[in-house]
């Protein structure tokens, strides 16, 4: 990773303003191709929406890896208005995720949105940030207003750091991540993350003709695009040249359930409920019976099969496979034997992230128990105990108000650290130990409590799952919307401005602090340099660090000890990660 320094970034910028064109409507021309892409200009950002990288994965496709679109020489592709996202259920999703709704959907999805600042000329050589939506790998799509880049590129250009936006549709739920013997024989399971890849690579391919440099490529990813990106890490077991440089994984890197029963339940359901099951499930005859049918009868089979409950993984049925090919092994071997890329990554969870999926009604320890032990079956019974002994309620404070118990928030808490927090750490502390730059952060503020409040009728929720893209997108103004209330502070535009130009900060340097600069001040690695080990990590290093982002306690802070702060040293990362980390809890959260 090259990382430029201020007075380079500041030249670079120079250059890039320049040269600004004059047309309102932009185009790029690919010349090797001859092909013309006529873009927007969408208030001093340009854009150009619903480029093809894929070819159509319907019919006699469906399932297989996702093949390359090239155009016809001579092409002009009127590049103005989104889209169709891939199948999923149309309107809009629940929870704190989404305000666009879903209503164009096909099996001829896989196409990606580019924007870029006013005036990028091909030579202007720009760091690129590629966005992979979250969703539980059910739903989402590169249309979504709260991950619109509009603001962040904005905030970029006058950090002097400008970058280029890229978002894809890959395929979900049933078409992307179906399952079976069969599938995985033909090389056709994880299409998916086949078709994130894909599209990446497309970036690389292609990205200099929109003014972008393809050796500096940042992948970036929400909920489940945050375990897409660490799968694309991940990726051939590290064996393969990966088509970009650096990962942000925001609010999950790993996940429990990748080598449990999950996806192969919801297969066998859609399949029975279908009628293809005259046959064996992992039968080829099988696959053909289900490329027979059309999109919408497969579609509406997957969402009457669909179980979203805490013991079926919150919903996050549809899950990656260990394929023997783009995951050759379970992901936490592949992170033990330190088979993966080198890539310099940021990794981060909201301070409350899963407190929404929470149920709101747990009031005892019995009802926490029963909670996790519901979340995280593969647990036996005396490793749930030693699990929630490390959580004393007396830890937590209940929320009268809001009416919700300290054993609420103790199981939100446990919830947290095993899919957000703990995992996402492990994997970025093998990271560093491998010699890769790797930073964590916790995000601690949030505009979210208002609109949620008034939609659910709860508060006291705090910084939930998508907090931060208000503020990494530059977007605050998008959530003054559907009457709901918006009433953000001071502290919510300084944070805007902040976390906006970090990321792209951290696109273009390597680093989310820029000296000099309107970014995070201080925000270090989380593990200081240190000589490479064979030796696989499994507890927190006694130097590793979290910059906390947002509410009165910012900065870069230890875990505990007299360099942390009162936001990290409460949550006792060290001895609770120590746990869920561990080789036996490992096995048993199936991943």
């Amino acid at each position: 990773m090259r990382h430029a320094p201020a007075l380079a970034l500041l030249l670079e910028a120079a250059c890039f303003f320049s040269g600004a064109q004059s047309e309102s409507s932009p185009r790029v021309l690919d010349k090797k191709q001859d092909v013309t892409y006529e873009g927007l200009d969408r208030a001093g950002v340009e854009v150009f929406l619903n480029i093809p990288y894929g070819q159509d994965t319907g019919g006699a496709n469906r399932f297989k890896p996702p093949r390359l679109h090239v155009p016809e020489h001579g092409t002009v592709i009127k590049a103005r208005s989104y889209g169709p996202a891939c199948p999923q259920q149309t309107g809009v999703w629940s929870g704190p995720l989404s305000l666009s709704p879903v209503n164009d959907i096909s099996e001829d999805c896989l196409n990606l949105n580019i924007a870029r600042p006013k005036g990028t000329l091909p030579d202007s050589h720009l760091p690129v940030i590629v966005w992979i939506h979250g969703g539980s790998f059910w739903t989402g799509m590169n249309a979504e207003i709260t991950t619109r880049p509009d603001g962040m590129i904005l905030q970029s250009v006058e950090n002097g750091t400008p970058i280029i936006h890229v978002a894809m549709n890959y395929r979900l739920g049933f078409f992307g991540f179906a399952q079976s013997d069969a599938l995985e024989s033909e090389g056709s399971e994880n299409a998916g993350l086949r078709d994130q890849r894909l599209a990446i690579e497309w970036v690389r391919d292609n990205i200099a003709n929109f003014g972008g440099d393809p050796e500096r490529i940042t992948i970036f990813g929400q909920s489940s695009g945050g375990l897409a990106v660490g799968a694309q890490i991940l990726a051939y077991g590290g064996s393969k040249p990966v088509p970009f440089q650096q990962g942000i994984c925001e609010s999950q890197a790993l996940e429990p359930g990748i080598t449990g029963n999950f996806t192969i339940d919801a297969m066998q359901a859609l399949v029975d409920y279908v009628g293809c099951n005259s046959s064996s499930l992992h039968s080829a005859e099988t696959v053909a019976c289900l490329r027979g049918f059309d999109m919408a009868s497969l579609l509406n089979a997957s969402l009457a099969t669909y179980v979203g409950d805490i013991a079926h993984n919150i919903g996050d049925v549809w899950l990656p496979a260990v394929d023997g090919d783009f995951l050759p092994a379970a992901p936490s071997a592949l992170v033990r034997e330190r088979r993966f890329a080198n890539v310099t990554a940021m990794i981060g969870w909201c301070d409350n992230d899963v407190v929404y999926y929470t149920d709101f009604a747990i009031k005892t320890a019995q009802d926490t128990r029963a909670f996790v032990a519901s979340y995280v079956p593969g647990l036996t019974p005396r490793h749930v105990d030693e699990l929630l002994a490390l959580y004393p309620v007396g830890d937590f404070a209940a929320d009268e108000a809001a009416g919700l118990s300290a054993e609420f928030y103790r199981a939100a808490r446990v919830f947290r650290d095993i899919i957000m927090t703990c995992q996402p750490m492990w994997l970025g502390e093998n990271m560093a130990a491998a010699g890769s730059d790797v930073f964590l952060y916790d995000w601690n503020q949030t505009i979210l409590d208002l609109p949620i409040a008034a939609v659910s009728n709860r508060t006291g929720l705090g910084p939930v799952h998508t907090s931060e893209f208000a503020y990494v997108f530059g977007n605050l103004s998008h959530y003054d919307t559907n009457g709901y209330p918006f009433a953000p502070t001071p502290a919510d535009y300084a944070l805007e401005r902040r976390g906006a130009r970090s990321w792209a900060t951290f696109a273009a340097t390597g680093r989310p602090s820029l000296e000099g600069h309107d970014t995070f001040r201080g925000f270090g690695p989380a593990f200081p340099p240190a000589a490479k080990t064979t030796t696989t990590t499994t507890t927190c290093r006694k130097d590793a660090f979290v910059f906390v982002v947002g509410g009165p306690h910012e900065g870069l802070a230890a875990l505990d000890g007299p360099k942390s702060t009162p936001a990290i040293r409460a949550q006792k990362l060290r001895e609770r990660c120590a746990f869920i980390n561990s080789p036996e809890i490992i096995a048993e959260l199936q991943y």
